[in-house]
């Protein structure tokens, strides 16, 4: 995270956060958008919605000039492991929690993914949480615990929900060592790719070869919007982001899923906002706030700073001039 102060340090601060708030807004109209698949078959429409979702990531590439460059092993298999946790089986836990739970009981629990990032970014860096970002990480947290509702769940609803975000984790840790060398784009269409293979198996064993048919023109259209806004364009934003806040600070900006969700109901006439979501909107801000607010220098630092150094005189203390060096 760049933090030297300066103007061109504020500005790079601002777009970050600007497009950390986007992609998970983004996200969160997935809820609002997605019944117009219900129909469909899951992993086989997921594969798709990936698959079309990567092809402008690589046409950017190739629009930017940006070659493809060659993997090491490590690298390969991060690539393959956010496809898989942050990607697929993110999915796969989702869509069966829901089986098990409300769909508000699961989105409660991916809700505490900030609480979760604000403690094991800094742990990755081997240094300690800040008690600040973690407070806001609970509010922000708390924030969208009241928005999505409670809801209840069994046993195994509330396991399943906790793989989802578990995933949900790992999507942003596991591309944090790969965007330094590969950046946005790069990590966004390989992650992207890698995932339609394995949601295809998935749909394999799932659904057979009824894993995939030709979508309707609302399941095109909705597949198309999951493509390109939800995946190419949010997937960019976030990974763009997230070297620039680091983990702690970007997972802040997850509570903007659910103000994605009931902005895209309304918008969609699917839904009309409450109290509850009102105030769930409120914290997420007021968490926010709390954790982006600047750090303060500690009070020894600014007096040090603000202290004119002590120039050590010419002469000796006997008033004789220092010896010169022979």
């Amino acid at each position: 995270m760049t933090g030297d102060g300066t103007g061109d340090g504020r500005r790079d601060r601002r777009r970050a956060a600007a497009g950390a708030a986007t992609a998970m807004f983004c996200v969160g109209t997935l809820t609002a958008v997605s019944p117009a698949l219900h129909d469909y078959p899951v992993y086989g429409g997921q594969a798709l919605r990936y698959a079309a979702g990567a092809l402008p990531l690589f046409l950017v590439m190739r629009a930017r000039r940006l070659p493809h460059l060659r993997l090491n092993a490590r690298e390969i298999t991060l690539i393959v492991l956010l496809a898989a946790v942050g990607l697929a089986a993110f999915n796969i836990f989702v869509i069966e929690s829901t089986r098990y739970a409300d769909p508000a009981t699961v989105g409660t629990i991916v809700a505490t993914v900030p609480i979760i990032l604000a403690l094991a970014g800094p742990l990755m860096d081997r240094r300690r949480p800040t008690p600040h970002i973690v407070v806001a990480a609970a509010v922000v947290a708390a924030g969208a615990a009241v928005a999505t509702g409670l809801g209840h769940a069994t046993l195994l609803g509330v396991l399943l929900a906790l793989g989802a975000l578990a995933c949900e984790v790992g999507f942003s840790l596991l591309a944090v060592p790969l965007l330094p060398r590969l950046g946005a784009i790069r990590v966004s269409a390989y992650a992207t790719a890698a995932a339609v293979p394995l949601l295809a198996v998935a749909g394999l064993a799932s659904d057979g070869r009824a894993a995939i048919r030709p979508p309707t023109l609302g399941e095109a259209a909705a597949m198309g919007y999951l493509a390109l806004v939800v995946t190419a364009f949010a997937f960019f934003c976030w990974y763009d982001a997230l070297p620039r806040l680091g983990p702690e600070r970007a997972g802040l900006f997850s509570g903007f899923l659910p103000i994605g969700a009931i902005v895209s109901s309304v918008l969609l006439g699917t839904g009309h906002p409450g109290v509850p979501d009102l105030l769930g909107a409120a914290l997420v801000i007021g968490g926010l706030l709390l954790g982006l607010r600047p750090r303060r220098a500690p009070l020894a630092a600014v007096q040090a700073a603000r202290t004119p150094p002590t120039r050590e005189p010419a002469g000796r203390p006997d008033g004789r001039a220092r010896p010169g060096r022979t």
